[in-house]
């Protein structure tokens, strides 16, 4: 049988198992779905034009000398193609999304809502702005909240993502070491921070190095303590961090680092876990960025784009990027960018982006925020925690919980494929978990732990979602501590099976080639 490149191909009654097929690969309502160059044809289109004379090109040669190659479909082929393909991806509003240290929790519609609103929606940021004060009322009304919840004195709304925002907080502290005359190197990194923190240091001309973690999965103070000196230009350390523990040395952490003339920068990412409980500016953090895609429910990735704004102390705030928007004595707003920028924020290092950040994201986050209110958001964190520690304790029975004696987690839960038999591993689980209809959690990070899997359940989960997610890990983890081989098949009933994520990473097909012409055997 004549296979496609995109391994779609109608099956025949039986498999090579011997299971039975239907004729079309069809599974019912799931639908076999094959690329779309292989359901449309180049020399049609779903559309059609009436001929027209053609008048002489203004491309000069830019002008294209070959047909471009694209399948013409139907308005209706075109829709099911689509939808097709939706059904075979996993989604928040689907089921519980347990990827650790990325807090997917549920987009209330809410917030969809404000977001769409005229005046919102169709906003363009090169309209005069007296026509946009609404919008720009919105932009400083979170800054204040992020600020209130924060302690710090100063924010850049514009970076969009996190590591985005790590490299605005980087190059402010950059900004303030200069303006001092201080020249200095090294960016130092504890072992349970992010993975973007290193390569954000790198990327901002930093020398990166480890501070090893203890065996309770925390900052190791004597280590950091021993580092330090005057070639030390910041620590990047994630609290809660990665092993899903809050760092109960932060205060000391940051008083060292400021007696050596160090600024501390703080990776936001899981900020979910103490929103409304803890204030970074209060345990001397200079700077930090909120992902509100993570702790203030702005959709992820394909449905983002995403936020990070980063918060800064007295001593970052005036290297702070433009623009931002100010708020002037009879109550208006106004942008400030560089022509207008004056004496009134003068050590400005540049910018981050063309215009001021994601004006989606900030409705979206700003309609959570009043929604939950501060005595909402208190309760976000504590059920979030609540939710990670019942995942915690439920699994700690099956499986290996380095960290289940350091007192509760925080925001996620860490396991290990430690016990595991006849060669299984963390994958083996996590593609199993597939067949069980959940997306799977974060794998083998953080590094520090062998095999890892991280869980944050966030706080929208209910007992009810939990217990049957937790039901599954459970029976999954007995099959591989016995040593059941039946895992490596895993995933058995997804629309396609287990890939070589290593093929497909360093080689990948990214485009599409038409298949050579079958010979006739002789």
């Amino acid at each position: 049988m004549t296979v496609n490149p995109s391994g779609w191909r109608p099956m025949s009654p039986a498999n090579e198992q011997g299971e039975a097929q239907t004729v079309t690969g069809n599974r019912a309502l799931m639908l076999e779905e094959p690329l779309i160059f292989e359901i449309g044809s180049t020399e049609q289109t779903g559309v059609d034009f009436t001929e027209v004379s053609r008048r002489g090109s203004r491309l000069g040669d830019l002008e294209r000398s070959r047909p471009i190659g694209l399948p013409g479909l139907s308005e209706p082929d075109a829709m099911r193609h689509y939808t097709r393909l939706s059904r075979q991806n996993y989604a928040i509003d689907l089921g519980l999304f347990p990827l650790g240290s990325c807090t997917m929790k549920h987009n209330p519609r809410l917030n969809e809502k404000v977001a769409r609103m005229p005046g919102f929606a169709d906003v363009h940021p090169l309209q005069p702005q007296e026509t946009v004060q609404g919008a720009l009322q919105v932009i400083d009304e979170l800054a204040v909240w992020l600020l209130e919840l924060t302690g710090m004195d100063g924010i850049a709304m514009s970076p969009k993502a996190g590591a985005h925002g790590e490299l605005c907080g980087l190059l402010c502290i950059r900004a303030a070491l200069e303006a001092r005359g201080d020249k200095r190197e090294v960016v130092l990194v504890p072992e349970s921070a992010h993975g973007t923190n290193p390569a954000t240091a790198a990327f901002a001309g930093y020398r990166v190095e480890n501070i090893p973690a203890t065996t309770a999965g925390r900052v190791d103070l004597d280590a950091l303590r021993a580092r330090l000196g005057p070639d030390v230009a910041a620590v990047m350390i994630t609290n809660p961090n990665t092993c899903g523990l809050f760092e109960p040395d932060m205060i000391a952490i940051s008083d060292a680092v400021h007696a050596v003339g160090g600024l501390v920068y703080c990776d936001g990412a899981n900020f979910n876990a103490i929103v409304g409980k803890v204030r970074p500016g209060d345990l001397g953090i200079d700077a930090m960025h909120i992902n509100l895609h993570k702790t203030f429910s702005t959709p992820h990735g394909g449905g983002g784009p995403g936020s990070g704004p980063v918060v800064l102390s007295s001593a970052l705030a005036p290297f702070a990027p433009l623009p931002f928007v100010a708020r002037l004595g009879d109550g208006s707003f106004k942008i400030v960018e560089e022509e207008n920028a004056g004496e009134e924020h003068p050590n400005a290092f540049g910018r981050m982006v063309a215009f001021h950040g994601q004006m989606g994201m900030f409705t979206r986050a700003l309609a959570y925020i009043l929604s939950h209110g501060a005595d909402g958001l208190k309760q976000v964190a504590e059920d979030a925690v609540l939710n990670a520690n019942y995942i915690l304790r439920s699994l700690e029975d099956v499986l290996d919980a380095p960290f289940a004696r350091s007192g509760p987690c925080m925001h996620e839960a860490i396991f290990s494929d430690r016990g595991f038999e006849g060669g299984t591993s963390t994958i083996d689980l996590a593609k199993a978990l597939i067949d069980e209809g959940f997306h799977p959690m974060t794998m083998y990070f953080p590094l520090v732990v062998h095999g890892a899997m991280l869980v944050e359940p966030t706080e929208t989960e209910s007992k009810a979602s939990l217990d049957q997610f937790i039901m599954a890990v459970r029976a999954i983890a007995r099959r591989a501590k016995g040593g059941d081989q039946s895992l490596k098949a895993a995933p058995i009933y997804a629309p396609r099976r287990r890939l070589d994520e290593t093929l497909a990473a360093r080689k990948p097909v990214l485009t599409y080639k038409e298949p050579e012409p079958a010979e006739a055997a002789e």
